[in-house]
C-alpha cells in the first residue's frame, strides 16, 4: 500500500516510518513547521527521509500556530517537568494540531495518488491529548472517506493507537530504527533534558522494553522520580 508517514523526527514516528518501509510501501514524509519552540525535531525527520531514501515535504503552519495560543510548545510558557499522566502536562496540548496535520496529510495523499496516511499516535498519549485517542481516528477516518467520496480512497493507518511507548521501542528495534537520530524533548536544547513529560516517557519506554537507550540527557535519573511520583497518583 503507498503510504505517506507524517513524520515529526520523534522516536515515534521515526519508528512508525522504518516500519512502513519495511512492510509496505513508503512514498513520503510529511512533516509540519507549526511554530513549535522545538522546531529542531525537524532537522530529524529530514535525516529520517535522506535515509529512508523518499521526498520529504516540510508544510509551513506557522500562522496557524501562532493563533493556537496558550500551549507551552508555541508560547513563553514554561515546559513543566514530570510524567505525561500528571494533569500540569495539559498545558503541552495545541489544540486541534493532530486533526490540522491529518487533514493536510490526506489532501496530500490525495494529490499525489497515494493510498493511506500513516501517523504514531499511541496509547501513551490517550490521558493528555484528544486526538490521539482512538475514537478521534476512527471518527476522523470516517470524516475523510465523506471528504474525498468519488476522488481519492485513502485510509488511515494507526498501528500504535492501542499500543504503548515501549511497544513503539520493540517495533522500532525490530525494524532497525536508529533511536539515537530522534528527537523528543519539548524543550529544544542541545541534550534532551530528561525532565519534561516526553523524556521521562521515552526513558521509562526503553527501560520497559528491556532495550538500551543511547539518548544523551541532561538529568538521566530524573524519570525514576517521575514514574514514582505518578504511581502514588
Amino acid at each position: 500500500m503507498k503510504t505517506i508517514v507524517i513524520c515529526s523526527g520523534g522516536l515515534d514516528s521515526v519508528s512508525l516510518a522504518h516500519m512502513v518501509a519495511s512492510e509496505h510501501k513508503l512514498t513520503r514524509l510529511v512533516s509540519f513547521d507549526y511554530g513549535q519552540r522545538h522546531r529542531k525535531e525537524l532537522d530529524f525527520a529530514a535525516l529520517c527521509a535522506r535515509r529512508l531514501d523518499v521526498p520529504h515535504d516540510i508544510i509551513d503552519l506557522r500562522a496557524i500556530g501562532s493563533a493556537l495560543t496558550g500551549s507551552a510548545l508555541t508560547d513563553d510558557i514554561d515546559v513543566p517537568d514530570g510524567h505525561y499522566a500528571e494533569e500540569s502536562m495539559r498545558v503541552t496540548v495545541v489544540p486541534n494540531r493532530n486533526a490540522i496535520m491529518l487533514t493536510v496529510a490526506f489532501g496530500v495523499a490525495a494529490a499525489r495518488g497515494d493510498q493511506a496516511v500513516a501517523a504514531a499516535v499511541h496509547g501513551g498519549d490517550h490521558f493528555i491529548y484528544p486526538d490521539c485517542r482512538p475514537a478521534f481516528t476512527e471518527a476522523f477516518e470516517a470524516m475523510q472517506k465523506l471528504a474525498l467520496d468519488g476522488y481519492a480512497e485513502v485510509s488511515l493507518y494507526t498501528p500504535f493507537v492501542h499500543q504503548t511507548k515501549a511497544d513503539i521501542v520493540t517495533a522500532g528495534t525490530r525494524h532497525n530504527t536508529p533511536f539515537a537520530e530522534t528527537w523528543s524533548c519539548y524543550k529544544g536544547g542541545t541534550h534532551h533534558c530528561g525532565r519534561c513529560g516526553t523524556c521521562v516517557e521515552r526513558r521509562e519506554a526503553f527501560h520497559l522494553a528491556g532495550v538500551l537507550d543511547p539518548t544523551t540527557y541532561e538529568d538521566p535519573d530524573f524519570w525514576s522520580e517521575a514514574v514514582a511520583r505518578k504511581a502514588l497518583g
